[in-house]
């Protein structure tokens, strides 16, 4: 991996969790919890789509479009455990 896909990689997950935040309304984790998840769910993301046998070849868009879908499974999968906030705890 070079260094330009490097950052590239990086620059998707903080928009990807920038987005995840906002459209995870009452559940995100902060500004910055949000874009960590973002980072995460963007090799989470790129996990799933290879199992599928998909690989999106549209650049960066296509990127931050599969980061996004990986960062909001991330913060539904800490939501189920219990964290973040606006989580309804009995």
């Amino acid at each position: 991996m070079t260094l330009e896909i490097l950052v590239m990689w990086v620059v998707v997950g903080l928009v990807a969790g920038w987005l995840a935040g906002i459209v995870m309304k009452g559940g995100g984790y902060g500004l910055i919890g949000d874009i960590v998840l973002g980072l995460v769910g963007s090799i989470v993301g790129s996990w799933i789509f290879g199992a599928l046998g998909v690989y999106p070849r549209a650049g960066m868009l296509a990127a931050v479009v599969v980061a996004f879908i990986g960062a909001v499974l991330v913060i539904v999968a800490g939501r189920a455990l219990g964290g973040g906030r606006g989580y309804a705890r009995a």
